[in-house]
């Protein structure tokens, strides 16, 4: 008898595995069912502030323009160089506190004093439509979209560690110490939740963890060795 079926997904790039992940469940069948016609799916790509998921989310999508980005809101000021509609939609927070009230949010958050969610109807527009849609939240966030949509695929970015963090927050310049040093105190619990994700990348070097994103995505079935166990008992 036949109790548990294990998709142990081996990369074939020079006999590399990516961090010798064990795929169960939804992330084997989204990844081997390539006979099946296109289908809507909903990737939730997280990590601490200052981790750089907006550089490689940029990457991603300008090498993969057929992916769909969802544009989040926040109740937060811009920041130099950003542009609403492209960036964020940034909105009051009457305006926030409306939309979640009237159940328009896929998923909210509040962080650092200001609000993040997902608004609701575009996602849900483009699944149906068979494209692949992605989203770049926080971790409360993706712990609610995981509920509503347990088959989406959850991507969570490392820094290389906490040390080259901090220093890639300050760099920023653009927060205050005090801000600073409550992202570094959110962002140790965020990296102990790492685990809750399909797939872990170091954003150690940039081209090299865009690498193991666009494996995890886009690796044919032809490229995959699938080792089955089986456990009988």
């Amino acid at each position: 008898m036949i109790s548990k079926i294990k998709y142990n997904l081996r990369l074939l790039d020079g006999g590399s595995m990516l961090g010798s992940t064990l795929v169960q469940g939804k992330m084997a069948q989204g990844l081997l069912a390539q006979s099946n016609p296109p289908e809507g799916k909903l990737i939730v790509l997280t990590g601490p502030s200052g981790v750089g998921k907006g550089t490689l989310l940029r990457s991603l999508l300008r090498r993969h323009p057929d992916l769909y980005l969802s544009i989040s809101m926040t109740t937060r000021a811009p920041r130099s160089g950003e542009i609403h509609g492209r960036d964020y939609y940034f909105v009051t927070r009457p305006e926030f506190d409306r939309m979640a009230a009237n159940h328009q949010l896929l998923e909210w958050a509040e962080f650092a004093g200001n609000c993040y969610g997902t608004p609701r109807q575009p996602v849900e527009d483009q699944i149906r439509q068979g494209r692949w849609v992605v989203l770049e939240i926080e971790l409360q966030g993706a712990r609610q979209i995981f509920q509503s949509y347990p088959d989406a695929l959850g991507i969570f970015i490392l820094p290389p560690s906490m040390d080259a963090l901090e220093q890639r927050l300050r760099h920023r310049a653009s927060e205050s110490e005090e801000a600073i040093l409550r992202r570094l105190d959110r962002a140790k619990t965020e990296v102990n939740a790492a685990n809750e994700f399909d797939i872990r990348v170091v954003n150690d070097n940039l081209e090299q963890a865009l690498h193991q994103i666009e494996l995890a995505l886009f690796t044919p079935k032809p490229d995959l060795k699938a080792e089955i166990e089986t456990v009988a008992v």
